[in-house]
């Protein structure tokens, strides 16, 4: 099948109201999934191709740093270098964000 070819039995089954249209609510989504939705709004300017290779920010697979620290660096930033986005997430979205970064594939 050709990329972004939707095949016959799919595309009937959208037009039939078959397959729902909306996405699941927040809380039954997969972390990483959500994370990587909120991390490329706000994260991925700096940290490129999704933070799997340094750009203006660190590379950020397969970081050794702790859940915690990196928590800490998303609230409150690192001077001069990255602002805070404790006004931006709530603890619920920085847990994805880390989830999406421990996501990552160090290549």
């Amino acid at each position: 099948m050709r990329r972004g070819a939707i095949s016959r039995g799919l595309a009937a089954a959208l037009f039939a109201g078959a397959v729902p249209l909306i996405p699941a609510s927040p809380a039954a989504g997969d972390p990483a999934a959500d994370g990587g939705k909120l991390f490329a709004t706000s994260c991925g300017w700096c940290h490129s191709q999704g933070g799997r290779v340094a750009g203006k920010g660190p590379k950020l697979a397969g970081t050794k740093r702790s859940d915690e620290f990196i928590v800490n660096r998303i609230k409150t930033g690192k001077q001069g270098a990255m602002p805070g986005f404790a006004k931006t997430f709530n603890d619920t979205q920085i847990a994805q964000i880390v989830h999406y970064i421990r996501s990552l594939k160090d290549e």
